[in-house]
Formats: structure tokens, sequence, C-alpha cells
């Protein structure tokens, strides 16, 4: 209509919405578009990126892969697969206490001696409703023929490993036997003759019969009538286990809700017996094999922590200095109107996408690495088993943990740029970033010191396990304030070494050490992933190393024996020490005994159960074969029942002295109250505890001797001979000379100990070393601009090479010498309190550590530049 004025109209409702909708997309678009461009432009700098934290995946889902491996472990079925159930007991102590503020909580510890159940359980177990058969199952070691170790049973019990005649007939007497295939060549079948050592001097049997079964694994075995292997065993009122038949139709849970009704508070442990079914069967077999798996699993749980320490320390370097390098770059967008959203969303967008891809990568790599690192471990006594779904949910738990750290990390780097207002950003654009660290990180970082050096301190005035996790605490502590004060500390090494860098470099010194003072904190970036190499491998190296050497030294001063007896794996009776004693050309002999005792304790007030080697000696022989080096008390008062003997630290930490009572629980769980008539210094080399070997021998499961020492009377030469004429009725035990492995409580090295060490050392520090080559790589394509502009100015190929490899040995050098110093404090308090000596690194091993940092020091600095400024200079 004309003439009409117009109105204004209101927006409608949804308007708004859908602008603000378009605005965010195109936000979405601009950050996608940005983050883009940047990793076209920038696919080297995050080719480092992507190789650190592909490797970071791949070694976290390897250790998930092994963990979870060896939480689902459990010691295999052999000797009780021919039986329905198994009656045990508890091969479990516990100890409740109450911890400061807080509510009791209970620690438990496995035994490692056999805890026998009351023989009238026998019978309870055979009326038990659905119960077809009960077999009392005791087992002795034996040694056939030359020195077979074997196992041996109740003809009975054959029926658990489901053992039938192939030919022959059942054992009938005292002097008969029945042996297993693996045997048979031995003895000739059934009418043959076989010798066989059990209890004491060798005798010869008449095999009745021969025993096969489709079952393979195990020790030999060898059946005896019941009655004999009762005998044989010596504990006539209890039995090691119970092997339950049931009867057609009945459950799992049927026979086992039956038999823990008839068996219930019948003894057998703290616990009480324990009716084990299925796969359940094999803790029966294998006493510690679950304790075994709980150190095992302690001991790498504490090398994962330092996994999952030293994989954030790496993805947080790698990716901060991704970002910081790109600080001018993202200055100058937020100049020119990027809004601070969009440069967050663009550095996230890539750090997620570099970050997801590389885990992808690691994820699948840790599949092969876990599996390697679980083949170290796997052992006969406790396979580990990997279940399909294992690989897989290792390799996500890899991923989802990088994925998770890597965007956060990314966007806390890029917040001091993308917070600047635009004006101020324009000027930060143009100028360099200042190298101190803000004030928050470095009060961070010099507390950490403060609490690294308290911790190293408080481990001095400690011992044991508490000295250890101090000493522990300590170097993780100095490792990240190192990270955290790296500008500090690069700042304080140039001025060490700047000047003799100039001196030795000519031009190329120049530019080397003019380049390190103007960035410190690009120079601590660099020397963050060496010194964290270093410290790690010299604290997990010279830690064993230093224990190992002081117990040698221990064990060599304290050997006076100069021979030995040794036996098979079934061990050497308890009457051949008697036997070699005798010899007219010895004047001392005592077998060892060994086993273990539970001590209970608080550590920090939580309530602790710590398993400690002990010996079983002869005290009126023990001055002649060892010398413990005793500062209290007199080691000729170790008999009887209620006596003991104490290494001086243990000693020291139980407020023990001589005369004073110790409580202790021996390997089959028996509670004693022992009277201390020694003290002793030589603890590392022969153990915590000396107890009489009478006394120890009632709680072992086979009170057999591990060797036996022989001291000869003025060096005679004939003793050799003398002692072989000795050992001739019992079969395959030899002499030689004695050495000190003969007499430490534990080898110089075990399997798991060497697997433990390649993968603490092997993999987590190849893997730091790959932290060094990728963090370094990424500093110097960073520097590519800066290698042009040198170009530019006149300085030559030559020179630029030369300063790149002054560069790798100023960073080599530092990184060394910061990370021993950062190792050598926590060790020092270490190795004083355990060993009273400084700590010890073999030269070849740490030559070897000197050698591969610099290689891969090398591999970031100089190969990555070779091609800068390669143009001509016009």
């Amino acid at each position: 209509m004309s003439g009409t004025k117009t109105r204004d109209r209101k927006p409608r409702t949804g308007d708004g919405a859908v602008a603000g909708a378009d605005v965010r997309a195109g936000m979405r678009r601009a950050s996608a578009f940005l983050a883009r461009r940047s990793l076209d432009t920038h696919r080297r700098a995050w080719a480092a990126v992507f190789a650190a934290t592909a490797a970071t995946t791949a070694l976290l889902g390897a250790f998930a892969l092994v963990l979870g491996s060896l939480l689902l472990a459990g010691p295999p079925v052999e000797r009780y697969a021919g039986a329905d159930a198994v009656v045990v007991a508890d091969q479990r102590v516990t100890y409740t206490a109450k911890p400061w503020g807080s509510e009791p909580r209970t620690a438990t510890a496995h035994l490692p001696e056999r805890v026998r159940l009351d023989r009238a359980s026998v019978a309870r177990a055979a009326a038990a409703e659905g119960v077809a058969r009960a077999v009392a199952d005791d087992s002795v070691p034996v040694v056939a023929g030359h020195g077979t170790s074997a196992v041996g049973r109740s003809w009975p019990a054959a029926a658990l490993t489901r053992y039938e005649l192939t030919g022959g007939r059942a054992p009938r007497s005292a002097s008969e036997v029945v042996v297993d295939s693996a045997l048979a060549a031995e003895s000739g079948g059934p009418g043959g003759r076989v010798t066989l050592q059990v209890d004491g001097a060798a005798r010869r049997y008449t095999v009745s019969g021969v025993a096969g079964t489709g079952h393979r694994g195990g020790a030999p075995a060898v059946f005896f009538t019941e009655a004999r292997l009762t005998r044989l065993a010596g504990h006539p009122g209890t039995v090691d286990a119970i092997g339950v038949l049931a009867e057609r139709g009945v459950s799992e849970a049927a026979l086992r809700a039956s038999l823990g009704d008839a068996v219930a508070g019948r003894g057998g442990g703290e616990r009480g017996p324990r009716v084990l079914t299925g796969a359940g069967r094999g803790e029966a077999e294998q006493l510690d094999a679950l304790g075994a798996r709980g150190d095992l699993l302690t001991m790498l749980a504490s090398i994962a922590a330092t996994v999952v320490m030293v994989a954030l320390l790496v993805i947080a370097t790698t990716l901060s200095q991704a970002v910081h390098q790109r600080s001018g770059e993202l200055a100058l967008l937020r100049a020119v109107g990027a809004t601070p959203r969009q440069l967050r969303s663009a550095v996230g967008r890539e750090a997620g996408r570099v970050a997801g891809a590389a885990a992808l990568l690691g994820a699948v790599l840790s599949v092969p690495l876990g599996l390697l690192m679980r083949s170290l471990l796997t052992t006969d006594p406790l396979p580990l088993p990997v279940p399909v779904w294992l690989p897989l949910a290792a390799g996500v738990v890899g991923a989802l943990i990088v994925a998770l750290v890597a965007r956060p990390v990314a966007l806390l780097a890029a917040r001091s740029i993308t917070r600047l207002r635009p004006a101020v950003a324009l000027g930060a654009a143009r100028a360099p970033e200042p190298d101190e660290p803000g004030r928050p990180r470095t009060v961070a970082g010099v507390l950490l010191v403060v609490a690294g050096l308290g911790s190293a301190g408080a481990a001095t005035a400690q011992g044991g396990q508490a000295a250890a996790l101090a000493a522990s605490a300590a170097a993780t502590s100095l490792i990240i304030a190192v990270a955290l004060l790296g500008p500090w500390i690069a700042r304080i090494s140039m001025r060490v070494l700047g000047a003799p860098l100039r001196r030795a470099g000519g031009v190329a010194g120049f530019l080397a050490a003019r380049s390190a003072a103007a960035h410190h904190r690009r120079l601590g970036a660099a020397l963050t992933p060496v010194v964290l190499v270093v410290a790690f491998v010299c604290v997990q190296l010279a830690a064993g190393s230093t224990l190992e050497r002081a117990a040698d030294r221990q064990a060599s001063d304290a050997l006076r024996a100069d021979l030995v007896v040794t036996g098979p794996a079934a061990g050497i009776p308890s009457e051949v020490a008697d036997a070699v004693r005798g010899a007219p050309e010895v004047s001392a002999a005592t077998g060892l005994l060994r086993s273990s005792v539970v001590l209970a304790h608080r550590e920090t007030g939580d309530p602790k159960l710590d398993r400690y080697p002990v010996l079983g000696v002869t005290a009126d022989q023990l001055s002649g074969t060892l010398d413990a080096r005793v500062t209290a008390g007199d080691p000729a008062r170790l008999t009887g029942r209620g006596t003991v003997a104490v290494g001086r630290d243990r000693a020291d930490e139980l407020g023990a002295g001589v005369g004073d009572t110790v409580r202790l629980r021996l390997g089959d769980g028996a509670r004693v109250r022992l009277r201390v008539v020694a003290v002793y210094e030589r603890s590392l080399g022969l153990g915590e505890f000396m107890l009489p070997r009478e006394a120890l021998a009632a709680h072992v499961s086979a009170p057999r001797d591990r060797q036996v020492l022989v001291r000869s009377k003025d060096g005679d030469g004939d003793a050799v001979s003398a002692v072989r004429r000795a050992l001739a009725p019992y079969p395959g035990l030899d002499v030689r000379p004695a050495t000190a492995d003969d007499v430490r409580i534990s080898p110089s090295s075990s399997d798991q100990d060497d697997a433990l060490t390649v993968i603490g050392v092997g993999v987590i520090g190849g893997f730091a070393l790959l932290a060094v080559v990728s963090t370094l790589t990424l500093i110097t394509v960073g520097r590519r601009p800066e290698f042009r502009l040198l170009r530019l100015v006149g300085a030559g190929r030559g020179q630029l090479l030369r300063m790149r490899v002054l560069e790798t040995a100023l960073v080599t050098v530092a990184g060394l010498a910061i990370g021993t110093a950062v190792a050598a404090i926590p060790l020092l308090a270490f190795s004083l309190t355990a060993t009273g000596s400084l700590p010890y690194l073999p030269p070849v091993r740490y030559g070897v550590l000197a050698l591969a940092v610099t290689l891969a020091a090398a591999a970031g600095t100089v190969l990555p530049g070779a091609g800068s400024g390669a143009g001509r200079t016009g």
C-alpha cells in the first residue's frame, strides 16, 4: 500500500540460534583449516612427536599386556589332573593393624613351606556327600639311579594323576615300588631292581610294576605302599593334601560345598582347610607359585609406575616443544584476528590427530613388544596365559592414556600465546619467547628438589624396604625437578661449559655457545630426556650391582670351608653332614638348610608381612665353616628350638639385642618366639636370620640340606678322597672346592632378575633413548630457518656441521653429568644404608650408557640438520 511506513522487523526467535550455529560452524571450519595447514607445514616436527607418542603407546600397552597376563596366571594342574577336588591347608598368613587415623587393614603373605592337614581329615572328607573316594597324598624327594630327582608317593595316590599299570602289579611290601615310564629304563621293568635314596643311604627296591599316564609334565614318580610312604614322610599325624574323587554326576559347586562342611574348622593354616577344584587345583602342587606371582607383580608394578612417569614426561616434553617452536606463528595468527578459541581448537586438533594416529600404531606395536616381555618372564611353575581379548585390551589401555594426555598438554603449552590480546600478540610475534620458566614452574621445581633431598636424607636414617622406597622417591622427585627447572639448569651448564666450548671450537664453537646461551629453554628441553635416561639407567643398574658386590664380598669373607658337597634338586639327606664329619681328614662340616621366615611389622603405620631368608646350621660346626662376623653374643648357643641369630641391620630395625625376644612366622606358618643369642654383620651374604638346623627342619616341606660345607684339617690334600668315600652310600652327590656362591643366601643372578633387568633397563632405557632422539630431532627441525640465516650471512657448511657436533657434545656432557648427579644422590643414601659402602656401577656398563646417549644425541642433532642451508648463499 502506497504511503504506508515500513517498520523494522524484529528477528524471529530461531534466527539468533541459527546465526550462533553458523558462527560456531565457521569457527570449527577455520580451526580445521588451520590444523590441516599446520600439519602440512610442520610435518617434520610432528613426525618426531608421532614417533615419541607411538613408542609411548607401545610401551604402555606392552606393560598392560604383561601385567594382565600375570594377573590371570595360575599354576598348571599336573599332579592332581585325575582328582575332582583337592583339600589343602591354607598357605597364607595375615597380619591386621590399624594405620594412623584409618580403619584396620590386613596384610597377606604366602608361605613357602607346606602347611599340613590333620590325618583325621581324610576320613571326614571320605564321608562327605558326593565323595566316592578320598586319598591321603604325601610326597617325599627321591634320588633314583645315579642322581635323577624324582617324587615318591603312595600307590593309592596314583589315581589322582590317572596313573595306570602298564605292566606288573601294585607294590605289596616295603621293599617293592612301582615306577613310572620315565624311570622304567633304569629299572628294567617289572621284576627288576632300582636304587633309590630317600631318607638316608640308598637301598635297592624291587620293581613290582610300571605305571603310565596320558598326562605329561612334572618330575618322575616312584610309588611305595601307603605304610612305607607314611614312614618315609616322617609326619604320621598329618598329610600334605587330600585328593578327592567324586561320585558320578556331582557338580563342582556341590562337591566344594560338601567338602567344606566336612573339614571346616579342622586345622590347616590360619583360615582352615581350602577346597580347590578346576584350575585352582594347581595351587596344591606349586606352593609358592602365587607368592612368587605376588612378588613379581609388585616389582613389575613399580617398574610400570616408572614407565607411566617417563611416558608422561616424554609426551609433555615433545608436545610442549612442538607448540613452543610455533609460538611466533600462533602470536601472528592472534594478531591478525584469530580468536583464542580458534587457536586452541587448531592446536588441539593437530595434537589429537597426531596422537590418535600414533596411538593406533603404538597399540598394534604393543602386542609383539608385550609378548616379547612376557616370554622373558615365563617360567615352568607359572606359565603366563594370553587370552585372545588381552592384547586388544592392552593396546586400548595404552592408546587411551596417550590420547587423553596429549590434547590437554598441547592446549596447556599454547595457553600463554592464545590468551594474549591481538595488539600484544603482534609484539610477541616479533620478539622471541622468554627463556625463563614461569614462577609457578620454578617454585614447583625448587620444592621437588627439596623433597628429593629430604627423601634421600630420610633413606639414610631408615633401613630395609623403607630406605629403598625413600631413595626411589628421591630419584623420581629430582628427575621431575630437572624437567621443570630445565632452562635454569641450561643457563648454569652454559656458564660452566660455554668458555671451553668457545675455546675448543673456534668459529663453530662460538656459534654453538652463542646459540645455546640465547635459547636456554630450548637447551633445557634438549637436556631433559638425556638426564632422564642417564638417571634412570644408573639408578636401576647401580642399585643391583651395589647389593650384588656387597653380598659377594660378605659371602667371600664369611667362607671358612674349603670344600662343599652338592647334590641333585631333591637335596641332600640330613645324615650326610654327619657322615662327612666322621671322615678323619675333616675338621668341621655343617649342612645348610635353607628356608624363609615371615616378619610382621608396620611401615609408615601400614601392616606389612615381609619374607626373609633363613639359614639352618649346626652351631658347634659353624665357626669352622662360616664366619658371620658376630658383633654380640655367641653363635655356639644357637641350639634347641627357641634361639635365633639375627643380622645387625634387622636387629637394629627390630630394636632387638642379645637376650631379647623376636616374634617370627616360620615357613609353614608356625608362630614362634625366639631368644636372640647372637647378632652378626654379614647378613647380605648369609641372610637375615640363622636358626638351629634341628629347629628349622621341623618346619620345612622336606628337611634336606642344599649344601654341606666342609673344612679339611690343615688343608689336607687327601680330604677330597676321604669325603668322596663318605659319600659312597649316597648317589648323585659330589664334592668340589667351595666358593662364595655356595654360601650366599641367594644366587648372584636368577632368570627372573635378568628378565626384570632387561625389561626395566633395556626396554625403558631404549624408550628413553628414543625420546632423546625425538626431542632433539624436533628441536633441530625447528632450527632450520636459523641454519639458513647463518648460511646467508656467510657461515660455511663445515662450520655449521662442526657447530652441531659441538652442540651434541654440550648436550651429551651436560646431560651425563647432571643425570649422574641426580642418580648419585638417592644411590648414595641407599647404598650407605643397605651396604655401608659407596654405590658401584661397573665402568663397562656406564661406558655403554654414555656411548648410547652420545649416539642418540648425534642422531637427533647432527643427522636431521644435515641438509640445512644446503643451497647457495647468494
